[in-house]
């Protein structure tokens, strides 16, 4: 819409300073002709545009004059609050808004900072730690996204390996895990988290729900993910780990660091852990590289040097 492109340009103009008509017809996708029409209309309509001649001239404002177009809508909030992570502002469906929110916080520089950040906080959490990537697909997403922006209940039908579930839920939140989502929700008085791939169907319902005001999401996430965590069978490993891989290894979400101490060379720490089972023991070690080693259990060792000679001989190391 053209009345969306000439706010556009006023925000452009006033957080960059001077822009070429060229960019200006790049950025927006439209012809210089097309450029040149608007200025006249913002000139007609009294906006101070002015055009500097020359090689490194351009359209700019007129010292001094500012506008009141910064206002926020939610979602545009949401897509600066939210890591600009382009597969995450791609599940949320918040591309177009987290560019137009950059514009007008760009515009709104000198005036008092927005602060959402607690409502969003409590609605949308992601954890960083190490866990790998799955490639998931989660068609339910939005969905949810909607039910939580709007406080209602939301039924869904939920695959518990060869078991079908249907919930009527109350989304207090939604995770995202290193690509992997999930919904905090309410139900029966009891608060679940759901793995969003496995929701196969989701129907934002009319029924309303207010937010508990003692919820906080972050420390859920991580009382429940300890919790789990603590349920997990534990498979100890005696490992050497080099300063960098250290830092790698303290990532991962499925290990658990007992003890540390410096070994005879200085370039390798001792280190006992706690792994779930061997086959995850073998897949973390073997994804931190040169930079690990097992010292026992002896079988372990033997596991990974295997997969590591296997490797060798496949790419001729």
């Amino acid at each position: 819409m053209r009345a969306d492109r000439l706010i556009t340009i006023i925000q452009l103009l006033q957080s960059r300073g001077k822009i070429s008509s060229k960019e200006l017809a790049q950025t927006l996708e439209v012809s210089e002709r097309t450029i040149f029409r608007d200025m006249e209309a913002l000139s007609f309509s009294g906006i101070p545009v002015l055009a500097e001649r020359g090689r490194e001239g351009g359209w700019k404002l007129a010292d001094g004059y500012r506008n009141s177009l910064s206002g926020m809508n939610t979602k545009e909030i949401a897509a600066l609050l939210v890591p600009a992570d382009p597969a995450i502002l791609h599940a949320l469906g918040i591309q177009e808004e987290f560019s137009s929110a950059s514009r007008k916080l760009q515009a709104a520089a000198t005036r008092q900072p927005l602060t959402p950040f607690s409502f969003l906080s409590q609605r949308i959490h992601i954890d960083g730690a190490g866990w790998h990537p799955s490639g998931e697909t989660y068609p339910c997403l939005s969905a949810l996204q909607s039910a939580l922006w709007e406080n209602r209940k939301v039924s869904i039908t939920y695959l518990r390996g060869e078991d079908v579930a249907e919930r009527l839920i109350a989304p207090l939140g939604l995770v995202v895990k290193r690509g992997v989502w999930y919904v905090v929700g309410e139900h029966g008085g009891e608060l679940r988290t759901y793995r969003v791939s496995r929701i196969s169907e989701a129907k934002v319902s009319d029924e309303p729900f207010e937010q508990p005001e003692d919820f906080d999401l972050s420390r859920y996430w991580e009382t429940s993910t300890a919790a789990f965590k603590s349920a997990l069978p534990r498979y100890p490993v005696s490992l050497l780990v080099r300063d960098h891989t250290m830092q790698e290894l303290e990532k991962e979400r499925y290990v658990a660091l007992l003890h540390q101490e410096p070994s005879e060379d200085p370039c390798w720490i001792r280190a006992e852990a706690e792994f779930n089972t061997p086959e995850s023991a073998c897949r973390i070690i073997l994804s931190l590289g040169q930079g690990i080693k097992v010292t026992a259990p002896p079988a372990l060792a033997d596991t990974v040097a295997a997969a590591l000679r296997e490797a060798a001989a496949l790419y001729d190391f």
